[in-house]
């Protein structure tokens, strides 16, 4: 069956029926890069240039966080085709049938900040460009219609569902590369790509952590779209390659070098003609990129804002709104949508002009990709040990107020994963360390540098298969071909039963 892109989308997490799960990785590849292609990544791109790192050895920095981000977020397209749900619903298999709303939390938390960032940082181009171009005034009133207009179209795409928001990103992918492309001829005649930054040489002792730094701030992008990886790839058949799907996923990361290099390049211009707008205690990307464009360049500026806050506003929310209405169920992926929708904006608006929460939002953001890592080596290290296999009825339990099932573990609680995920995410919060915002307990044992992200990501590794040696998970999870590189225990499965505890029949459906 076919749906028209006008026709508002009904499925929620259900599986996604086989003749409606008609997308490509192509398709995959359209979203993910389409909302990472935008302005908020461009200020991502400015970071190594404000920790003082040259051009060069901002670009070093950039490609390994951006390889390593890619090949940490590859593994979660694959739950989508599956079993053809989001990655949250899919989580039910290692965390419990009610752990899985972990991943709610994540990603709900996730998509609030990176939709705020994402209609803030455009909203605020927007209004510079305009202003610049024809004049527009720089007032409260203006900021406020810049970010409503954003809001308002990303809540109508979202509403509407993944047909509609494929088509824009298929838009927004051509055109934003276009106008970053035409960038590289507005700035050609102002770029030094030996700018040499503040370091003298690497033998500083704030270099190395300085480097770390930002190629972690670059891995933590792709991070960032793990909770909602699978709220597209359930639309890809479960027939698909494994290997398509994931390179879909990688090279939608790897692509977004582009935009990246948009914004290391313009920073280091802005450095050398306009240096107080990367001032570390008060960086303003935005202001300096408009100071240094020349004027025929105003008007693609704003293009890209309008059209990168509309894609990267549409893959935050359209997920949340999405994991909402499956764990409260009274609500449809439209309801939940449009309330989430709603409450987001709310924040935004009260955030910018009353808290002032610019900044402390994208410090939340930080802090929440730190916690989602851990949760991420679970269900990669949970996949690869189940060899790929789930039951998808079994993942259903929680959505349809059931109880029992493969996954139901201890009162529905996997406490293998939950104990990995907890530990893991508290213990990379105690080593996080981001000056003037957030530094954790032990945040200063690696002389400056922030490695909250890898010993978040090592610690989940290690821990998880630790715990899955020494307290083996039953044997019903994994399927006819038993596990990989771990144990099974033969404790038993109980049934699925209904509200009225009537047993449900439960049928093996292995991928």
């Amino acid at each position: 069956m076919t749906t028209s892109i006008t026709e508002i989308e009904t499925h929620g997490v259900e599986r996604i029926p086989d003749e409606d799960r008609t997308a490509r990785p192509l398709d995959l590849f359209r979203l993910a890069f389409g909302g990472a292609n935008t302005f908020a990544t461009c200020v991502l791109g400015a970071f190594p240039i404000l920790f003082g790192l040259s051009f060069r050895q901002g670009l070093a920095a950039t490609v390994l966080g951006l390889v390593a981000g890619a090949l940490l977020l590859a593994p979660m397209a694959l739950f989508g085709p599956a079993n053809g749900t989001n990655n949250a619903v899919s989580s039910s298999a290692h965390l419990g049938v009610h752990g899985r709303v972990v991943g709610s939390f994540l990603s709900l938390l996730t998509a609030v900040a990176f939709f705020s960032i994402s209609v803030w940082s455009s909203g605020d181009a927007l209004v510079g460009g305009a202003h610049r171009l024809v004049d527009v005034p720089e007032s409260d009133l203006t900021y406020g219609l810049a970010y409503a207009l954003f809001a308002g179209l990303v809540l109508v795409v979202c509403v509407y569902g993944f047909r509609f928001m494929l088509l824009v990103n298929k838009i927004a992918v051509l055109a934003a590369s276009s106008l970053f492309v035409l960038g590289a001829f507005a700035f050609a005649g102002d770029f030094d790509p030996g700018y040499a930054g503040t370091f003298a040489s690497t033998a500083d002792p704030l270099f190395w952590p300085s480097f770390i730094g930002a190629a972690l701030i670059v891995l933590s992008n792709p991070v960032s779209f793990g909770a909602f990886l699978g709220d597209w790839s359930r639309y890809i058949p479960a027939g698909a390659p494994r290997r398509r799907v994931m390179g879909a996923a990688f090279l939608a990361q790897i692509a977004t070098l582009l935009p990246f290099l948009f914004g290391l390049a313009t920073a280091s211009i802005i450095a050398s003609k306009a240096a107080k707008y990367v001032d570390p205690a008060a960086p303003n990307y935005v202001g300096g990129l408009l100071a240094i464009s020349p004027g025929w360049y105003f008007l693609p500026l704003c293009l890209i804002a309008l059209i990168g806050g509309l894609s990267t506003g549409t893959t935050a929310l359209y997920g949340t709104g999405l994991d909402f209405s499956s764990v409260f169920t009274r609500f449809s992926r439209v309801q939940a949508t449009f309330f989430i929708g709603v409450l987001s904006i709310a924040f935004i608006f009260v955030g910018r002009f009353a808290l002032n929460l610019a900044q402390s939002i994208s410090t939340f953001a930080t802090l929440i990709i730190t916690c989602t890592a851990p949760w991420m080596i679970v269900m990669a290290l949970g996949y690869v040990t189940r060899r790929g296999w789930y039951d998808a009825e079994a993942l259903q339990v929680f959505n349809r107020r059931r109880r029992g099932g493969r996954y139901w573990f201890t009162h529905g609680w996997n406490w293998r994963g939950m104990a990995t995920w907890s530990v893991s995410a508290v213990v990379a919060l105690l080593f996080t360390n981001l000056p003037g915002q957030f530094v954790g307990p032990l945040g200063g044992l690696a002389k400056g540098a922030d490695i909250s992200l890898p010993v978040g990501l090592v610690l989940a590794a290690v821990l998880y298969l630790t715990l899955l040696a020494l307290f083996p998970e039953p044997r019903a999870v994994y399927g006819p071909d038993g596990p990989r590189f771990v144990r099974a225990s033969d404790s038993p499965v109980p049934p699925i039963t209904g509200g009225d505890g009537e047993t449900v029949t439960e049928p093996a459906v292995a991928h």
